[in-house]
């Protein structure tokens, strides 16, 4: 799960210095590591074959928190405080379904919110739902990669399968 470590790219960063950081570009690349990394996790909790692919991933952002030099010395508490913070807002906005706004419009909120934005322009929340949209792809193509991809009959839902078995 290398892709979870992954710089964000410089034209996001730029676009949220300007949407919601105040033009702290220093922030704004952290929130959006912050992002990626959840959305990883996140996709391992929600699209994974079984609960030990969420304890893989859990595992290895653990260990690259260790290893982070983007982290100043004695700050790898506090880091990983505010990636947890970020992991339970996106979480819930993934999972807030009775707010009938979409998804993509959820999760993208989440993230202006977290970088400080206040009211965030529907330009921005859609541009927001996208990156994240984009992170999430991400990690769930690199699950499939490492774990493989369910197989399931299609004549028989997932939940009945577990009682079969």
């Amino acid at each position: 799960m290398q892709g979870l470590v992954t710089e964000p790219d410089d034209e996001d960063v730029t676009w949220l210095t300007a949407a919601a950081t105040r033009g702290d570009a220093d922030r704004a690349r952290w929130e959006l590591r912050y992002a990626r990394r959840a959305a990883g996790l996140l996709s391992a909790e929600r699209d994974a074959l079984d609960d030990r692919t969420a304890s893989a991933v859990a595992r290895e952002l653990g260990e690259a928190w260790g290893s982070d030099r983007n982290i100043a010395a004695g700050k790898q508490q506090m880091a990983e405080r505010q990636f947890n913070v970020r992991l339970l807002a996106l979480g819930e906005a993934m999972a807030a379904r009775s707010s009938g706004e979409p998804t993509v419009t959820r999760i993208g909120r989440a993230l202006l919110t977290a970088a400080g934005a206040t009211t965030p322009s529907p330009t921005d929340i859609e541009r927001a739902g996208a990156i994240v949209a984009r992170y999430l792809e991400q990690a769930n193509e690199s699950l499939r990669r490492l774990f493989g991809t369910a197989s399931l009959p299609e004549n028989i839902p997932p939940s009945a399968l577990e009682r079969r078995s």
